[in-house]
């Protein structure tokens, strides 16, 4: 008598009609605006001295971003910020990407902050659609509760950019549209400034933005008093 090996049971239809359905959706690979990237040269160079930095501790106050936060006027700064421990790690030309990178290498070891204040997404405006931006700064996000449970996040809407309303402004104004959705009235806070920025008519002032995009020492000043009350709250400071 030949044995046979028992036959597997096939694959009811409804089944096979599932997998098919939500195949795409198990498989699919996230954007590249939420895979954690490097980039090389001085930059690396900018992200060891933040990881060296995290390593002394004592930062209350951590501001995440691009060159707009990395370009915090000295005056503005020393006025707001350095009186609360506060820490730049801001690095210009980053997109989500390169800043999930960095946070997961290292920039948050050695700290907790009692508020992270995050600003990203305008170097991904170019190449990138809101629907991507969007996932980036939702996996920042994740990441920043993931690694510091107990700090508050003030997530901010991207600035306003280009002299008057363009498809990259509307495509930012979208993203922030989306990411005001991360908030969650405790732990993420979100906060759009765009109406600190621009005119009656929506352009920009070059007195603000002298290049459309980079804050002058006036727009500094404007983003510090904008962000101030919503910031008081955060860190819980007392009155004077």
């Amino acid at each position: 008598m030949t044995c046979r090996p028992p036959t597997q049971p096939a694959l009811s239809v409804t089944v096979m009609v599932f997998l098919a359905a939500t195949a795409p959706w198990v498989f699919a690979q996230a954007p590249a605006t939420a895979v954690p990237v490097p980039r090389e040269g001085r930059w690396m160079d900018l992200h060891q001295s933040f990881v060296a930095r995290a390593a002394e501790g004592n930062v209350d106050l951590l501001f995440l971003g691009d060159s707009i936060t990395q370009g915090w006027h000295p005056e503005v700064w020393n006025r707001f910020y350095a009186p609360r421990r506060a820490a730049n790690f801001g690095i210009g030309g980053d997109r989500t990407e390169h800043v999930l990178w960095r946070i997961q290498h290292g920039e948050l070891e050695g700290i907790r902050p009692r508020v992270v204040v995050l600003m990203i997404g305008t170097n991904n405006a170019g190449s990138n659609s809101a629907d991507e931006i969007v996932a980036g700064i939702t996996a920042i996000v994740q990441e920043l509760r993931g690694r510091l449970p107990e700090a508050k996040v003030l997530l901010l809407g991207v600035f306003p950019r280009s002299p008057s309303p363009d498809a990259v402004r509307q495509r930012l104004e979208e993203v922030n549209r989306r990411i005001a959705s991360l908030a969650d009235g405790s732990s993420v806070v979100f906060l759009d400034l765009k109406d600190a920025f621009l005119n009656a008519d929506g352009t920009i002032s070059r007195e603000i933005m002298p290049d459309f995009l980079h804050l002058s020492r006036r727009g500094y000043r404007i983003w510090a008093e904008a962000m101030e009350p919503t910031l008081w709250k955060l860190l819980d400071e007392p009155r004077d």
